[in-house]
């Protein structure tokens, strides 16, 4: 745990030593009265938490903020629905990547029995994304959309698209059958997006990840008439999960955030 996070409510009051992040601090951390650890305000501001008392049911502590928290990173990713136990790992290791947001989709060849699962319904979803942003040290947690369909999960990118990047969007879809080019191709290939410091312009990435079965050729035709460029990333072929991961990796390091 590299940083415990309140919400707006929780960091004026006493935590529980019942609760994960005080057991953490005292059967962990070791912390006594006077000792610090570092904390935030979710989706709000990162800083520092003395400790003034320990009784026995709470831990008693002041909050003094110090920065705005790590911002999350131009990058949104549309992702065909995994397994829940892969989707479990998948939203945590995003998270900690610092992706914006996360489209869940429904696609033509993924097991529709997936997206009747109530990891969104009983919080399990949220809880991943908040294990990653705690991982990452940071307060800001990606937002997770829902969607039906791939047509349904696009229109909704692009109708939101016009209202906050009009321009400079670069649009990826990943595919291991016959890419048009490698994922490092065309990352750095387009003028828009190899610019000395690309991450200080606003740029914004959209890259769609299929299911473990893939994308269907008309979900490709689609894809490729909306302006997503088809771009792999090497012969193996990988779980969806791992396949997130690296491409977000690949991604960030590309427009500079990994630097």
């Amino acid at each position: 745990m590299n940083i415990c996070l309140f919400s707006a409510e929780e960091i004026t009051k006493p935590l529980s030593k019942k609760d994960e992040r005080g057991e953490h601090i005292v059967k962990i951390l070791h912390k006594k009265a006077g000792d610090t650890f570092t904390a935030g305000i979710i989706d709000g501001k990162a800083g520092t938490a003395t400790i003034t008392d320990i009784s026995d049911e709470d831990i008693f502590f002041t909050f003094e903020p110090q920065s705005e928290g790590k911002p999350l990173y131009n990058l949104k990713m549309i992702i065909g629905f995994p397994r829940p136990i892969q989707l479990k790992r998948l939203l945590r290791d995003i998270a900690a990547l610092g992706v914006k947001e996360v489209h869940l989709t429904g696609t033509e060849l993924g097991e529709k029995s997936y997206m009747q699962s109530t990891l969104v319904e009983k919080g399990s979803a949220y809880k991943m994304l908040l294990d990653g942003t705690v991982q990452a040290g940071s307060t800001h947690v990606p937002e997770l959309f829902l969607h039906k369909t791939l047509k349904e999960c696009i229109a909704y990118l692009e109708d939101h698209a016009t209202k906050e990047h009009s321009h400079h969007i670069l649009r990826l879809a990943l595919d291991n059958v016959n890419p048009k080019c490698s994922l490092q191709q065309a990352m750095t290939d387009l003028p828009c997006m190899s610019c000395e410091n690309p991450c200080s312009e606003g740029k914004m990435v959209f890259a769609a990840i299929g299911s473990e079965r893939g994308w269907t050729n008309k979900e490709r035709a689609l894809l490729e008439e909306k302006g997503y460029i088809r771009s792999g990333m090497g012969q193996r072929i990988m779980r969806t999960e791992t396949a997130a991961t690296v491409a977000g990796a690949v991604i960030l390091n590309t427009l500079g955030y990994l630097n």
